[in-house]
């Protein structure tokens, strides 16, 4: 295949930033195609429409041939429309397909799950049932031929089944290829046995031999089975999974048996919207070149927090979903030996009430060096890698991570567990030779996290040992051009198998 041949993508993914977002499958979703637009390619995206999704501030539109289309599910008869916009954009136009249906989507705010119970939709099999048969609707009906449909975790995972099984043998889907990438193993589509009914899929397929695993219908699996190719968003987690019983959800024998077609790519970071040198959310812009502009970020932090600033005492920033597997647990256990240090930690993040209840109680117990906001704010998360000194992820398991990226590219010296895109992007600093751009620990318990934040406090009173550190970090490119590129590559070994 040449090298200069003009790929056409589907991207199909269950959220998009700026229109939903839970995690970084958001970002990447926004990110990737948008570098790939730029890199040459023709790329456009299917994601629902949900009730959150505001029609006229994003000029969301009918399209004629794309109305009223039926399909059941099951034994429910099912209408949808696939309605038109573009990624706002400032660069380039990516085209994308709003898959519209009022009982699935637009009656409901939230992506997964009720709100205000934290319970899954008990029809979420359902609903990405319709998004997997949506994409066939749409590539017969627009006539538009996709070299590569890319799906995107489990909601995705079922398009590479239909078109190896019901779709095999209408010759004109036999072109297309799929790749399956795996933001986050923990999430693998899990449902009743009696769920596969309502697929359409042959029967051949119910049973542990098809897409059932432990008794259950799994949609993951059979992304695994039938997709041309597998990722995940980086190196380390794709030896993980691999290897990791624990971690795959049992899902590494199916894996290994597809061994040849898994890959790592890292995610990259949108330099449009993270860049110390242009982020219009931080008080004062700064780079290599003025470093020392970072002190007024830190300044500005710290006040905003109610916490008063000393240049001698580093600010730990942590932004996180407050989750076990997150590390929370970890920092939770090894919170008070923490405070027994001369640092102040600023802390933004939602989740587990335990844990917002943890974290209440250590503000009252040490409102002179622990602040924290309980809820999600983009431009305090701005601030926070703007003016950390050093930044904690001290993550059970981490498929990519951006934040170690974005803080990284900021500043603010990351300390990590070893494990995933930590372990790919993080170089443990040493003494010795002066290379490395943060602190990394392998055990997963809170006195191995505790002692690494020990050394980092220490070394953040050698202000050239830890300038240096700063600028080891700052000088890295985790942009999406490095990212985008290795997935072309990836594109054109698919579309030449």
């Amino acid at each position: 295949m040449s090298s200069s041949k003009r790929l056409r993508i589907l991207f199909v993914t269950p959220e998009l930033f700026p229109f939903v977002k839970t995690g970084g499958l958001a970002d990447v979703s926004s990110a990737l195609p948008q570098m790939l637009t730029e890199l040459g390619h023709e790329v456009r995206i299917l994601v629902p429409k949900y009730g959150a999704i505001d029609s006229r501030k994003y000029k969301i539109h009918d399209v004629v041939r794309l109305k009223d289309i039926a399909i059941k599910i099951g034994e429910k008869k099912q209408i949808f429309s696939l309605k038109s916009s573009f990624l706002p954009s400032q660069r380039v136009r990516v085209q994308i397909y709003f898959l519209d249906n009022q009982d699935y989507y637009g009656s409901r705010k939230s992506l997964y799950s009720d709100p205000l119970t934290g319970v899954d939709y008990k029809d979420n099999d359902e609903r990405y049932i319709l998004m997997a048969r949506a994409v066939f609707e749409l590539i017969q009906r627009l006539g538009w031929t996709p070299d590569v449909i890319h799906c995107n975790d489990w909601q995705s995972a079922l398009i590479p089944a239909y078109l190896k099984t019901l779709y095999s043998a209408d010759s004109f889907f036999h072109p297309f290829k799929t790749l399956l990438t795996i933001h986050n193993f923990s999430y693998q589509g899990i449902f009743p046995k009696s769920s596969f009914d309502k697929t359409g899929l042959p029967e051949s397929l119910n049973s542990e031999k098809g897409i059932l695993h432990d008794g259950k219908l799994n949609y993951m699996k059979a992304g695994i089975l039938y997709a041309d190719m597998i990722n995940t968003v980086s190196e380390a987690y794709s030896k993980e999974i691999l290897s990791d019983k624990e971690l795959s959800g049992g899902l590494n024998t199916t894996l290994s048996k597809r061994k040849s077609l898994v890959h790592g790519l890292l995610n990259g970071i949108d330099k449009n919207i993270w860049n110390p040198e242009t982020d219009k959310f931080i008080p004062e812009k700064f780079g290599l070149k003025n470093l020392e502009s970072k002190a007024v970020n830190k300044e500005s932090l710290v006040e905003r927090f109610g916490l008063k600033f000393n240049p001698k005492i580093p600010v730990i920033g942590m932004i996180s979903r407050l989750y076990d597997s997150k590390g929370i647990d970890l920092l939770v256990d090894g919170f008070n030996d923490i405070m027994k240090l001369n640092v102040q930690f600023v802390l933004l993040g939602t989740g587990e009430k335990k844990y917002h209840t943890a974290f209440e109680k250590f503000v009252k117990k040490y409102p002179t060096k622990f602040a924290c906001y309980l809820g999600f704010n983009d431009e305090l998360a701005h601030l926070i890698e703007a003016g950390s000194d050093l930044y904690l992820m001290p993550s059970r398991y981490e498929p990519c991570g951006l934040n170690q990226m974005y803080s990284l590219v900021y500043g603010a010296v990351p300390i990590v567990r070893e494990t995933g895109g930590l372990a790919d992007t993080v170089e443990k600093y040493s003494e010795k030779t002066g290379d490395g751009n943060g602190f990394m620990f392998k055990q997963y318990d809170s006195a191995a996290m505790v002692k690494e934040i020990n050394r980092a406090v220490a070394l953040f009173q050698d202000n050239k040992v830890w300038t240096k550190i700063m600028k080891n970090g700052m000088k890295m490119d985790f942009s999406w051009q490095a990212s985008a590129k290795k997935y072309i590559e990836l594109y054109k070994s698919i579309v030449a198998n």
